[in-house]
């Protein structure tokens, strides 16, 4: 926890429980990506780094691949063991993966690898897979193009700080990787349906940077997002609404 930046050790400790309700889950094109690309199935091993309180470990275990799920918060992970009792959830971090060298065929990031885009972690990686082995990268992004969504992105992005964000782009720099071939991208439409309190409001009050403010200040952002839909009409009153995203995809293969 020591090396985690504070909005990630504060916020996620204390808004696992939200996170697990409020975060989507990722669209079907991705099982054909992690078997057809990955080339996840039973006998393959994989890691889920950063794998929070379980949301895409679960896809991954549907490939019949030997899933091992890493996780340095102990709420989420917590989460993740208790939904997920048939994968393997250890501690670690990306600098120090308690994996063996070249023991993976792949290893995947789902909404993480900005939090630790580092050299010292690209190596970690490569000495966890295999020659040949996959390294993928998940993110969901909400889709700005929507008038409101646009509108929330501005209430969260006020707080946001120094915290890491997938929409700077600084995470791309450490590609090409020593040891990797090229980085390959794909996307695909997404979206989460429930209702506006689940996600919309239990989605912001996920986000790590604002799970950590203090209780008046997150009190503050939750009713800006209230407002927020009781005055948007495509959200007001409704039983259930849907929250568009775009899911983008990364990955390259180990070389050397």
């Amino acid at each position: 926890m020591s090396d985690l930046h504070p909005a990630a050790a504060g916020g996620f400790s204390a808004g696992a429980e939200t996170y697990a309700r409020g975060r989507p889950d990722y669209p079907a094109a991705l099982s054909a990506w992690l078997r057809e690309t990955l080339r996840l199935e039973p006998g393959r091993s994989v890691a889920d780094l950063g794998a929070g309180t379980g949301k895409f470990t679960r896809l991954l275990a549907t490939t019949g691949a030997d899933v091992t799920a890493i996780e340095p918060v102990d709420a989420m992970r917590a989460q993740l063991a208790a939904s997920l009792p048939g994968v393997t959830a250890r501690p670690g971090s990306a600098e120090a993966m308690p994996l063996a060298d070249a023991s993976l065929d792949a290893l995947v990031c789902a909404q993480a690898f900005h939090w630790f885009s580092t050299k010292a972690a690209l190596a970690e990686i490569r000495r966890v897979l295999k020659v040949g082995g996959r390294f993928g990268l998940v993110w969901n992004v909400r889709d700005d193009g929507t008038p409101w969504v646009a509108e929330l992105t501005t209430i969260m992005n006020a707080h946001e700080g120094d915290a890491p964000r997938y929409h700077t782009g600084v995470w791309r720099g450490l590609f090409p990787a020593e040891g990797f071939g090229p980085l390959h991208e794909a996307s695909f439409p997404h979206g989460h349906t429930g209702t506006p309190e689940q996600v919309i409001l239990d989605r912001t009050l996920s986000v790590s940077f604002i799970a950590a403010l203090p209780e008046a200040e997150r009190a503050k952002v939750a009713q800006s997002v209230r407002d927020l839909i009781a005055r948007t009409p495509e959200l007001a009153g409704r039983d259930a609404v849907t929250f568009p995203y775009r899911t983008f995809v990364y990955w390259c293969e180990r070389v050397c």
